[in-house]
């Protein structure tokens, strides 16, 4: 008879806190998420090794587990890694956005709200749903969309960093077809910790352009045209256009 006592062990995320399935925790998809493939995209990809207990590694994993809390919780106060009663998101300038705006929004819409005219905008966030923004980005990086940090300038509890993200186009994009190639972007940021080392400020600056040249790169897919033959042109074309250079 098995030991009701013994309790099975759950391999933790080495970068991500949190990931417990907690009792009283909604999960968005019915559960922890899993991170193997990103992982190993991030470790064969990284640009520093930071030592374990270091500043920077403390950093990094702390931000990794906000971002997944907020991708994947759907209750403000399941988070762990941000206090609920003071938390903004600040990006680029603008005006900062509580915890539940951010969680409605989600992270992708929350990062990319852009102030240009709507004629310029690369991405309308304003037209995309927490749902369709993650879709949209989980079709252009199968393997996952990475993120690093690269130098850290200041201690807690005002914490100045630089950041990297960076994944593989290897789908496609709002009707532009992957390049296989790798599309990254550098950015600073600014983070506010409590006694708790929970963020209470959290402010990001960079530049959406450098994300969007590479997604915008990749053509467009043609429109299929009305004989049968040229249907089977244009759809090998395509195909073509879609196969991963890297394989």
């Amino acid at each position: 008879m098995e030991d009701e006592n013994k309790r099975v062990e759950v391999a933790r995320d080495k970068y991500r806190s949190f990931l417990d399935d907690a009792a009283g925790t909604e999960w968005r998809h019915g559960g922890p998420p899993v991170y193997d493939q990103i992982n190993l995209l991030f470790e064969h990809g990284r640009t520093k090794d930071w030592p374990k207990g270091s500043l920077e590694e403390t950093v990094q994993n702390a931000i990794k587990s906000w971002e997944m809390e907020l991708s994947h919780k759907t209750r403000i106060q399941d988070f762990k890694s941000v206090n609920p009663d003071k938390f903004r998101l600040i990006v680029n300038g603008r005006e900062g956005l509580s915890g539940e705006e951010t969680l409605r929004l989600g992270s992708y819409n929350a990062l990319l709200k852009s102030p240009l005219p709507e004629g310029l905008q690369y991405y309308k966030a304003e037209e995309e749903s927490f749902q369709s923004s993650h879709d949209a980005f989980r079709s252009a990086f199968p393997r996952g969309f990475a993120w690093e940090v690269v130098g850290v300038y200041s201690g807690p509890p005002m914490i100045a960093y630089k950041f990297r993200h960076w994944g593989f186009f290897e789908g496609p994009f709002k009707g532009h077809a992957p390049t296989g190639e790798m599309v990254q972007f550098y950015g600073m940021g600014l983070l506010k910790v409590d006694e708790l080392l929970r963020a209470e400020d959290v402010e990001i600056y960079y530049d959406p352009a450098d994300l969007f040249a590479g997604l915008l790169r990749g053509p467009k897919d043609p429109p299929f045209p009305e004989s049968s033959s040229d249907k089977s042109a244009a759809s090998a074309t395509i195909t073509s256009i879609k196969r991963c250079p890297l394989h």
